[in-house]
């Protein structure tokens, strides 16, 4: 064994799975804490599995590219929609548009919401009673659109501009998914979130257009916290994590994986935190998937080789309800998830068909 340190689909997305522009604005002086990562302790576990992706998901679909954090329990209620604390398998067909749905409690839902070339899924709890609602960003028009749970009846908000990034999440604490975008123009990334509790806008700017969006719960207090991750100077150069801390606006920066790696957020240790967490897709199609997460819990980091760079979509969540993200991918030949989870093992569940996309991954950057 060995470890180191170091997707709202739009249904049509960039490269790596991002989009962004929006209002330009300085960053209020804050404080900065700068964490270069120093690894205590590594853990090193290969997973192969029998699957191969042909590049990210919407490579070939035509799709776009879904990005959604959630703090320890959010992405898991996002995708929970029987209520029973676990996340639910959930595909989208670009064909039909059906969200294709097996409960973990039983039963299966198809439900047809939202359009293939216009829409980025944007799944979360927008009602806050605990259970995932079907919600979608439509570029075309800036509106959003999601299918209450309470009610079933679909509602509309036009919030944010053609173009921006959507990053709906739980930015108050309220228990309820935010609407908020990023916006990048002139260079600078502007962060526009409209509060569940008190219906107010905000905007702050963070980030330049090169970052990824990272937001993520990384100190634990509830609320989600803005962060990029940006490339380093070189290939080989480390990326760096720039959080901005919910509860006090300090800049945290913490240094982890590469420019290239692809960040996959969630509580893998399942202290209420959001881990610091990427995928490497290896040179050749047969390459695996490497995860390399550094644990809040302890700063350890795990390296964890699972799924195909040739035709396996990452899909993590908490799909056993331990409280712990699990480790998961979805094959594009055999149209299975394959979890490797933190307590029920090794789990696989066939779903949809090749060419569909596992919603899981809007929670990619």
């Amino acid at each position: 064994m060995f470890v180191f340190a170091a997707f709202c689909l739009a249904l049509p997305m960039t490269a790596n799975g991002q989009r962004v522009k929006k209002k330009k604005k300085k960053p209020s002086a804050t404080k900065i804490e700068t964490k270069t990562t120093t690894i205590q302790s590594m853990i090193v576990i290969d997973q192969p599995t029998t699957v191969i992706r042909p590049g990210r998901p919407t490579r070939g679909l035509g799709i776009k590219d879904s990005k959604l954090v959630v703090p320890a329990n959010t992405l898991r209620i996002a995708l929970d929609y029987d209520h029973d604390g676990r996340a639910d398998y959930v595909v989208f067909n670009p064909a039909t548009n059906n969200w294709q749905i097996i409960k973990s409690s039983g039963g299966t839902v198809n439900t047809p919401f939202g359009f293939r070339s216009t829409d980025y899924f944007t799944p979360g709890d927008f009602d806050g009673d605990g259970i995932g609602d079907l919600a979608v960003f439509r570029d075309t028009e800036h509106k959003w659109y999601r299918m209450l749970s309470t009610t079933g009846l679909t509602v509309s908000d036009d919030f944010g501009a053609t173009g921006d990034e959507p990053v709906a999440r739980d930015y108050d604490g309220d228990g309820k998914t935010d609407l908020a975008v990023v916006h990048t123009a002139n260079g600078v990334k502007t962060w526009t979130i409209k509060s569940s509790i008190t219906g107010t806008t905000t905007s702050t700017a963070w980030g330049v257009t090169a970052d990824a969006t990272a937001p993520g719960d990384y100190d634990g207090d509830g609320k989600f916290d803005i962060a990029v991750k940006r490339a380093g100077r070189t290939p080989t150069s480390v990326a760096t994590f720039i959080i901005r801390r919910a509860v006090d606006g300090v800049q945290v920066n913490i240094d982890w994986g590469l420019g290239t790696d692809l960040v996959v957020p969630g509580d893998y240790d399942g202290d209420g935190t959001t881990d610091v967490a990427v995928l490497r897709e290896g040179k050749l199609q047969t390459d695996p998937l490497t995860w390399i997460i550094k644990r809040s819990i302890d700063g350890a980091a795990v390296v964890v080789n699972f799924g195909t760079t040739g035709t396996d979509y990452n899909a993590q969540n908490d799909y056993d309800g331990d409280g712990k993200t699990d480790i998961t991918v979805w094959n594009n030949t055999t149209a299975t998830f394959f979890v490797m989870g933190s307590t029920a093992g090794a789990i696989s569940q066939p779903l949809g068909a090749p060419n569909d996309y596992p919603v899981a991954s809007y929670d990619t950057h």
